[in-house]
């Protein structure tokens, strides 16, 4: 696996620069890290005692990586998970929280490996989890990124100003739908019409 620090680098390339939509209830955003989420973590860069959209113009590269290592990655306990999954998980934490882990704990019961759906990575997740992987490891990853896909268009299904992450302007796949499908097989992936057929009813 790729160490955590490429890992959160690439998660800062998928990010791409400042932005501020209205439609994204984080608040302005850099790097994929937000306003509300700096002002959690008290990042007043500017040092005028508040957090404020300026300070998230000037959050860097490197801060948001350590950023994302620290507080996506480690805190959660990302890493007591089975490697097969620790990347995708990590991923979407970054832009669902702990809606990360209650997908992987709602598909880990699913799949008969029973837990508590509450998005803390505790004993009783890990347990279940890596007797999933060890059952079996290729399948579990591409599981998740399936029941991460299926979240982020039933997300879309209920708030149509998150469409617009599910579904491009040209009606294609959204940067939603192409970043969980980065962590599956592509057999998995679904075509240009089948993913069209998916959001026909958002009219």
């Amino acid at each position: 696996m790729k160490s955590v620090p490429e890992l959160a680098e690439e998660i800062v390339a998928r990010e791409g620069g400042y932005v501020n939509d209205p439609d994204d209830p984080g608040g302005a955003t850099k790097y994929g890290v937000t306003l509300a989420t700096m002002r959690r973590l008290g990042l007043d860069y500017t040092g005028d005692g508040a957090v404020t959209t300026e300070d998230v113009k000037r959050l860097t590269r490197a801060q948001a990586v350590e950023i994302f290592t620290e507080h996506y990655y480690r805190r959660p306990g990302i890493a007591a998970l089975p490697e097969a999954v620790q990347a995708s998980v990590f991923d979407m934490y970054v832009n669902s929280g702990a809606n990360a882990v209650k997908v992987l704990q709602r598909l880990l019961t699913e799949m008969g490996f029973a837990c508590t759906i509450d998005g803390a990575i505790g004993p009783q997740t890990i347990r279940a989890a890596q007797m999933a992987a060890e059952a079996a490891p290729r399948h579990l990853a591409d599981a998740y990124a399936i029941a991460r896909r299926n979240y982020y268009y039933a997300l879309a299904d209920a708030r149509p100003a998150s469409r617009k992450y599910a579904r491009s302007k040209g009606g294609g796949k959204g940067g939603w739908i192409t970043r969980a499908e980065d962590f599956m097989a592509d057999r998995y992936r679904l075509t240009e019409a089948q993913h069209r057929a998916r959001v026909s009813a958002w009219g």
